[in-house]
């Protein structure tokens, strides 16, 4: 079973593998990445999908002339329908694998140290200063917790959770704290990237795409860590 928390290193891994190439992911493939993971489309299928389109892509390649593959989101399609194979057998597989990569490297130490780190940029922030404020107190509470609850099991689950909230919550007073122009800045140049993609994914998908990719670059803007343990330092 893969490490839970290796679902983006090992998708931009097999990208690049499958590309030939050591391309950097943009933001809006970061944001696809991410929107794979929170719909729960397990690594497996992430996989098979990036398998079965450069496949099919190499098979249409020696029949004639072909553009580049230059962006994760041309493997789209190919994930959701790799995703409706793998589902029912991988039901429930996510909270095992997270529960594996705690005892597996994820140490207490590692977690207070990524939480006060992020506690840091949240105090200096000036955009929204009552959210950040308070997320800031709220890590420095959680990352108190992870050090006095040495004795017991970590429950990273539970606390991966918990920081999903914080930042959902940050990230709406963020949205409404940014100058309007910023927003819709963001959003157009999302819609440009998202443009040559449009005709592999969903209309769902494709506002969820744009969504992460706006916040993502929200919080790039204004130099805000995500909170997430996946976004923790492997140092």
């Amino acid at each position: 079973m893969r490490n839970y928390f290796n679902y983006f290193t090992e998708t931009e891994e097999r990208f690049q593998k499958r590309r030939g190439s050591l391309l950097l992911l943009s933001t809006l493939d970061w944001a696809l990445i991410e929107t794979w993971r929170e719909a729960g489309v397990p690594l497996e299928a992430v996989l098979r999908g990036i398998d079965a389109a450069f496949d099919k892509y190499e098979a249409r390649q020696q029949r004639g002339r072909m553009r580049r593959i230059n962006g994760l989101a041309w493997c789209a399609q190919a994930v959701m329908e790799a995703a409706e194979e793998v589902r029912e057998a991988a039901a429930g597989t996510s909270a095992e694998a997270l529960a594996a990569a705690t005892e597996t490297g994820f140490e207490r130490e590692r977690i207070a140290a990524h939480l006060e780190s992020a506690v840091a940029a949240f105090e200096a922030s000036e955009i929204a200063p009552e959210a950040t404020a308070a997320t800031a107190t709220r890590l420095r509470e959680l990352a108190a917790e992870v050090r006095a609850e040495a004795a017991a099991p970590l429950d990273a689950e539970s606390l991966e959770r918990t920081l999903t909230v914080l930042e959902e919550k940050l990230l709406a007073a963020l949205t409404a704290a940014v100058p309007e122009e910023l927003l819709v800045s963001l959003k157009e140049q999302a819609a440009r990237e998202l443009a040559p993609y449009r005709s592999r994914m969903g209309a769902v998908q494709l506002r969820q795409v744009e969504r992460q990719f706006v916040q993502k670059r929200l919080l790039v803007h204004y130099n805000l860590p995500r909170l997430s343990l996946f976004y923790m330092s492997q140092q």
